[in-house]
């Protein structure tokens, strides 16, 4: 399972469009894509759009709780909860060697100037998979609007760019395509 993700738990005083609709639109997206384009990767993409993260991350405690029997059927997990802006890269956390795997799928958005992979993977959503030993990735993008925004009035669709987020949509589509149509699975 390659597992693409945001989740959908709008703040008390907005609509939750950036945090992190924004997120899971791009999610849906990637298997949009893939499925548009005739796309048939070697295993399962699976979207998640988790709830409860700003109360705990109980959405997200309850799906791991449920599948981490399967744990070792889990090649990567990557969410998108810092806004859907101008995408520069991922965070990624895993052994070394997945590291260099990930590195040169990303040089595959060079055309698009998305190439970076950052030392480390953010995300409530996917941190329990992370600590257990599965790789996990964070899109990073320029979030020197996010707090502008974050847990306020202000987080409407207005707030987001469709350009910017077609970008997001399409780091997210090709990382996870890529892993998923690999021959072996990420090193653990």
């Amino acid at each position: 399972v390659v597992l693409v993700s945001g989740h959908l738990d709008s703040w008390d005083v907005g609509q939750g469009a950036m945090d992190d609709g924004g997120g899971a639109f791009i999610s849906w997206e990637a298997l949009s894509l893939i499925k548009d384009l005739g796309l048939r990767p070697k295993r399962t993409v699976r979207l998640v759009l988790w709830t409860g993260e700003e109360q705990g991350g109980i959405g997200a405690k309850q799906y791991y709780q449920l599948h981490k029997e399967n744990i070792s059927n889990f090649d990567i997990v990557m969410e998108s909860d810092e806004g859907t802006f101008q995408p520069s890269g991922l965070g990624f956390a895993g052994s070394a060697e997945a590291r260099d795997i990930v590195t040169q799928i990303m040089t595959l958005l060079r055309p698009i100037n998305v190439t970076d992979v950052y030392d480390s993977a953010d995300g409530t959503d996917i941190a329990y998979w992370i600590r257990d030993g599965v790789p996990g990735a964070s899109l990073h993008s320029d979030i020197h609007k996010y707090f502008w925004f974050h847990h306020s009035q202000g987080d409407t669709m207005t707030v987001q760019d469709p350009n910017q987020m077609n970008l997001c949509a399409a780091v997210w589509t090709v990382v996870s395509y890529v892993i998923a149509d690999m021959e072996e699975m990420l090193p653990r």
